[in-house]
């Protein structure tokens, strides 16, 4: 309603705080939402009004809110929303394709997905004060623009779709494996993006990339409560205890995968990974997982989008199926990727392979490496347990 994204977060942080300062006097009200968007469209008007410069369209905006303040609550009462989700219509809302695709994600992942700065950098494998500029040069873009945050139609929908599926990867990427804090997961991001992911499915039920993203995301939501000892240590996936994998969600996923694939004879990048995904939950134990498939399965998901992080997934499938050397030999190919600079994972998998070909200096190096690099307590601790090891 006022056309620019600053103002907006302003604008919510103060009905905010006022919630803060009155509620615990005055009770939380019925409706919490109708009253900090009511609360909100208040401060707006009066900033509106305070405005010296108001011409005659802020004057038809400021009375067009006033009327719309009698209605907000019921509005908001109704819950009446094409997209089932107010979290998921604003990630709609954010993916402007006024915006760089980079930008676009950035600043919807810094506003609506519960990321920081840090952590989008960290994503994109990028210094943060290019994710910070890229943030507020969309903000700027929007606002010089005077683009109306609305909820898209048809081809439009569609033009956003792929920025949407991207946004709702990332945030469970965090949710499943944080990339910094004491946590090895962070739940509540990956049950957030799995929620969006099953809503936008019913939404757009002929989306092969959409059934395909949130296949991928159930069968790895199956794996959690194998992931972490019971002091909270991390699990590596050939090490888990298979029996606590969640059947439910692998049978909806695999469902899930088994859709996307019957609706597009073209697999695209999010049904390749639920495939992967689903060679690990298919196999009963870690020595009848079929790595070979991966394996070929990666290299599709390379020729299709070509990464050098993929490259390291690559690497690992490749050095299982065809021994350490094939797949160190892959990893030798892009040490030299200045992308890969800070990326953890890529001195944490050579140092397996190493390991796995006996040279145990070299693989302790790596993995000392990897643990300076990542941002995670419990990752760290690992990492540095399994150099220790290759020293004694």
């Amino acid at each position: 309603m006022v056309r620019d994204v600053g103002i907006a977060e302003e604008l919510a942080q103060d009905a905010l705080v006022a919630a803060l300062e009155q509620w615990p006097e005055e009770g939380v009200p019925r409706n919490p939402g109708a009253w900090l968007m009511a609360t909100a469209k208040h401060r707006a008007l009066d900033l509106l009004r305070r405005n010296k410069l108001l011409d005659r369209k802020h004057e038809e905006l400021a009375r067009d809110l006033q009327a719309k303040q009698e209605t907000a609550a019921a509005e908001m009462e109704a819950n009446v929303d094409d997209f089932g989700d107010d979290l998921l219509r604003l990630i709609f809302t954010a993916c402007h394709p006024v915006l760089p695709r980079e930008a676009r994600v950035a600043l919807t992942l810094r506003l609506l997905g519960g990321l920081t700065t840090e952590e989008i950098a960290r994503a994109f494998l990028v210094p943060e004060a290019t994710i910070a500029q890229r943030i507020v040069r969309a903000k700027r873009t929007l606002a010089a623009r005077q683009i109306p945050f609305e909820v898209p139609r048809g081809t439009e929908l569609n033009q956003r779709l792929a920025s949407v599926l991207e946004v709702i990867y990332l945030i469970f990427n965090e949710g499943y494996s944080a990339t910094a804090g004491a946590d090895w997961m962070r739940p509540a991001l990956g049950e957030d993006a799995l929620r969006l992911g099953r809503i936008l499915a019913e939404l757009a039920p002929q989306q092969p990339e959409v059934h395909g993203l949130v296949a991928l995301m159930e069968i790895q939501a199956s794996r959690v409560r194998a992931r972490t000892s019971p002091s909270g240590e991390p699990i590596l996936l050939l090490d888990q205890n298979r029996p606590l994998w969640d059947q439910l969600l692998i049978r909806r996923g695999l469902a899930g995968l088994e859709r996307a694939e019957r609706l597009s004879q073209h697999r695209g990048p999010y049904t390749l990974q639920a495939a992967i995904a689903a060679c690990h939950a298919r196999a009963v134990s870690a020595e009848a997982t079929d790595w070979k498939r991966i394996a070929e399965l990666y290299s599709e998901l390379a020729a299709l989008q070509p990464s050098p992080v993929l490259e390291v997934n690559r690497a690992v499938a490749i050095g299982m199926a065809f021994g350490a050397q094939a797949g160190l030999d892959v990893i030798d190919g892009i040490t030299g990727e200045p992308s890969l600079k800070t990326f953890h994972l890529l001195p944490s998998v050579r140092g397996d392979l190493l390991a796995k070909l006996g040279r145990n200096q070299e693989a302790c190096a790596e993995f000392q490496r990897a643990a300076g690099l990542t941002r995670n307590d419990r990752e760290r601790k690992l990492l540095s347990d399994r150099a220790a090891a290759l020293q004694e």
